[in-house]
Order: C-alpha cells, then sequence, then structure tokens
C-alpha cells in the first residue's frame, strides 16, 4: 500500500475556499461585517478627529505666538483680593527682552443694550479699561469699525468683544450706535475678532483708560498685563515678572502662560476621546458576535460540504483552516471597509472645521488589527466544530 502526506492547501487555494461561503451568502456576509465596519470606523474616526483637532489647535497656537505672558493680581497674605501697582506696566517694559506691554483695567461697571434692561441681566459682560494697542499684543484684530485711539480713549467710546457684541445683540455696527455702561450712553467704535489665547477679551466691553476713570469712576489700576517677550527669552521673562511687576509684594503676583493651558486643553480633549473609543470597541465586539454567529450558522448549513471534503481526502487541519480563514476574510473586510469609512468621516469634519486632517497609523492599523484579531477569536470556535465532524455523519445530510 502506498500512502502519501497530506498536503498543505497553497494560499491562492485557501483564499478561494475561504471566499465561497462569504460569495455564496453574500447578504448575511455583508450585515456581519458591517458590524465590524462600524466598530472600527468609530474608532479610527475618534482617534483621527482627536489628532486632527489637537494638530489644528496648536497650529493656531503656533500662529499666534507662544511667547505671550500674562500677570494678574493673586491673592494678600490675608486671603483678600491684591491689586497690581499703578506703575507695573512700565516695570515690565523696562525687562530687556519684552517687546510689548498691554494691559487692561476691570471696572465694577455693566454693559447693556439699553438702560430698560433689568440690572441683573449682565449676560456676563465685564467692562475693562484697555491700552491703545491692545488688539496687537493679544494678536486679534477688527471685525468692524475701528480701534481706541489716543482722542476717543477719553471719550464715551467702547470697543466690543466678539462675545460680548453677540451678547448684546450687535451683529453690525452703524453709526451713532450706543450702548449703556455705567449709567451712561458709550459710542461703539468696533467689534474685535475673537482672542483666541486671551478669551477673557471675547466678552468685554474695552474702554479708555481716561474714559474709565472719567466716567466709571475706575482707579486705574491694572488687573491683567500681556506681555510678548523674545520667543528664545521667555522663560527668562517669566522667572522675573512677579517681582518686577510688584517688587514689594511679589508673593501677591500671579503669572501665566496661555499657550501653555490650550495645550493642556488639546492634552485633555485626547484623553476624552478614550470614552468614545470605549464605545467604538463596543460595537467591534457586537461585530465579532455577528461573525462568529454567521460562522457557527455557516458550520450548520455546510455540513454535506464538510463531509464531501473530508471524504475527498481533506483533513481536519485543512476543514479549520477553512473557516478560520474565512471568518478573518469576512472581518477583514468589514476592518477594511471600516478604516475607510473612518477617514472619510475625519477627512469630511476636518475639513468643515479647516483643520489638517490627521489619522494616525494607530487607527487605521490598529482598527484593522482589531478587526482581524476580533475575526480570528470568532471564528475559532466555529472551525474547531467543523474540523471535529466526521465524514459519515456529515454526508447523512446529502
Amino acid at each position: 500500500m502506498i500512502t502519501t502526506a497530506p498536503r498543505r492547501l497553497h494560499p491562492a487555494d485557501l483564499a478561494r475556499t475561504a471566499s465561497v461561503g462569504l460569495r455564496t451568502r453574500r447578504t448575511r456576509a455583508a450585515l456581519s461585517a458591517l458590524g465590524i465596519a462600524i466598530g472600527v470606523a468609530a474608532m479610527v474616526a475618534v482617534l483621527g478627529l482627536s489628532a486632527s483637532s489637537q494638530a489644528g489647535l496648536l497650529a493656531e497656537i503656533d500662529k499666534l505666538g507662544t511667547n505671550l505672558l500674562t500677570v494678574t493680581p493673586g491673592q494678600t497674605m490675608m486671603g483678600g483680593d491684591a491689586t497690581l501697582p499703578l506703575d507695573a506696566p512700565a516695570m515690565i517694559a523696562r525687562i530687556g527682552p519684552v517687546e510689548t506691554v498691554q494691559h487692561t483695567g476691570k471696572t465694577k461697571s455693566n454693559a447693556y443694550r439699553s438702560p430698560y434692561i433689568p440690572s441683573f441681566n449682565t449676560n456676563a459682560l465685564t467692562v475693562r479699561a484697555a491700552s491703545l494697542d491692545l488688539p496687537a499684543a493679544v494678536r486679534t484684530s477688527l471685525a468692524q469699525g475701528g480701534y481706541l485711539n489716543a482722542a476717543t480713549a477719553g471719550r464715551p467710546v467702547a470697543v466690543l468683544g466678539s462675545a460680548a457684541a453677540s451678547r448684546l445683540g450687535i451683529a453690525r455696527i452703524h453709526p451713532g450706535m450706543r450702548i449703556w455702561v455705567g449709567g451712561m450712553w458709550f459710542y461703539v467704535a468696533g467689534i474685535l475678532n475673537p482672542a483666541t489665547l486671551t478669551p477673557e477679551i471675547d466678552s468685554s466691553v474695552l474702554v479708555g483708560y481716561p474714559a474709565a476713570r472719567k466716567y466709571l469712576h475706575f482707579d486705574g489700576h491694572p488687573s491683567m498685563v500681556y506681555v510678548r517677550a523674545q520667543t528664545d527669552q521667555v522663560e527668562a521673562v517669566y522667572k522675573v515678572l512677579a517681582a518686577t511687576a510688584n517688587p514689594q509684594n511679589a508673593g501677591e503676583v500671579s503669572v501665566s502662560r496661555p499657550s501653555a493651558a490650550l495645550v493642556a486643553r488639546a492634552a485633555a480633549q485626547s484623553a476624552l476621546s478614550g470614552l468614545f473609543l470605549g464605545l467604538g470597541a463596543v460595537a467591534l465586539l457586537v461585530g465579532g458576535i455577528g461573525v462568529a454567529n454567521t460562522m457557527v450558522i455557516s458550520v450548520l448549513e455546510r455540513r454535506s460540504e464538510i463531509g464531501l471534503r473530508r471524504s475527498l481526502g481533506a483533513t481536519k487541519g485543512h476543514i479549520r483552516l477553512q473557516f478560520l480563514s474565512e471568518a478573518i476574510l469576512l472581518a477583514a473586510l468589514g476592518g477594511a471597509a471600516g478604516v475607510a469609512m473612518g477617514v472619510i468621516a475625519t477627512a469630511i469634519y476636518a475639513n468643515v472645521k479647516e483643520w489638517a486632517t490627521v489619522v494616525p497609523p494607530l487607527a487605521w492599523g490598529g482598527g484593522l488589527g482589531a478587526a482581524v484579531a476580533i475575526g480570528a477569536v470568532a471564528g475559532l470556535l466555529p472551525a474547531l466544530r467543523a474540523a471535529r465532524m466526521q465524514p459519515t455523519e456529515a454526508l447523512r445530510t446529502v
């Protein structure tokens, strides 16, 4: 008797054999692959959108500059609110690497669209005295009208931050437009564009220092000083700002770097994406259960095929490999479709937001790898079950 060892399936034959079940049951296979695709698309989109938004924010920070420092009053030793000296901006301007110093002072007045608005309806607006070159220092510009100048700084004239204009119901300014500030009318000279690094400007009504002292009983103390330093000297300037702004009580001065806060916010956004990744993983798991269900039913429906192949010489290993490959192929097709869907969703949303489209390799590579792994796990038990079938038992259904 001549015996021959069972031959291994050629990869091309294995691929053709594995695709038979999918090609003959297209609707069921498509629905199972759709479950995998949804899970992978969710994971790719979450990681892609998170990376794109972070890249967009960091690009915005780079455009606005990372050399802006802010100086604010802190707390006194007794726990009260401290104040910055009147000459704090002038003293800071004497620091060698400092390029620009601008400042605002918070008044106790409120701003309304008209005197008939209830006093408690402040719309969270703040009336601030502002220096004359503030927009350039905080890297914003005029959306409409003009900014304060030497002539209007002493008159009842105001410039609105972008959010302040919206809350006051002012979409467009016209000659003679006025708002009610501190119990009197102020003319509106202009509206600023959003100030990304300094959001407090957006919700402010800005008036000149002389006007604030004359009409709003302002004491003249700055409450926020904006400092632009040479980029390579930011850290050095940061260390001496507090002592320079208030030499007698440096501990009552707070110094911050707005760009660092935005970088931290970008990191927080990435951390929050973990929640959505969890939802994507759940969807992927549900898709894997769908693949397992499809393969179990496929084994039951194809017992005659299994028996016939076994009687023609196919080994248990061949049968096991066939059904396992079929499950992996089904999951891989769903994973590839999911990656494409996730990338397209990321590209569309990033384009709407005017961000660069960023899809990390971890997103598409990990999504596709997870899909294949889920398919392998889901198809393992049905493959083992198919391999254990005896030819005679399976052929009874022929």
